[in-house]
């Protein structure tokens, strides 16, 4: 962990971008630093998950929503871009509108209408985001 720690220290990334693809990592990274200027807080409440972290995400999902209703908040692992380093939650809440707003500018979207957390690199920095999805049921 101490190695982890250094190498995002030595490279100034954000918290919480172990494990991401990097492109994420960098817009996620210039994104935090420019809502940290402007007051606004925001961090990565969960990012990379492991296999088995999801699994046990999923679980509790079918556990809580039930197996038809749990897609709507949580994938297997198979399916989620959590797993693939594809996709961040962030907060607090002020956080991620200032986030949903701005983030458009290093190509960061909103990914549900269901999640005000959950973002994905889903576009060139700059361009419009695409539509939210309901929820990733319909992914």
């Amino acid at each position: 962990m101490a190695v982890a720690i250094e190498q995002r220290e030595s490279v100034g990334s954000a918290t919480g971008t172990e494990g991401l693809d990097p492109k994420l990592a960098l817009a996620y990274t210039l994104a935090e630093r420019e809502a940290h200027a402007q007051g606004v807080p925001l961090s990565i409440t969960s990012g990379y998950r492991t296999p088995a972290e999801q699994q046990a995400l999923w679980e509790d999902g079918v556990a809580t929503y039930g197996p038809d209703n749990a897609r709507r908040w949580v994938l297997p692992p198979e399916e989620s871009t959590h797993v693939s380093g594809d996709a961040i939650d962030v907060g607090p809440q002020q956080g991620a509108r200032w986030l949903e707003t701005n983030g458009y500018r290093w190509g960061l979207c909103r990914s549900f209408e269901n999640e005000y957390w959950h973002f994905e690199l889903q576009t060139a920095p700059g361009a419009p985001c695409p539509p939210m999805l309901p929820d990733a049921s319909v992914r």
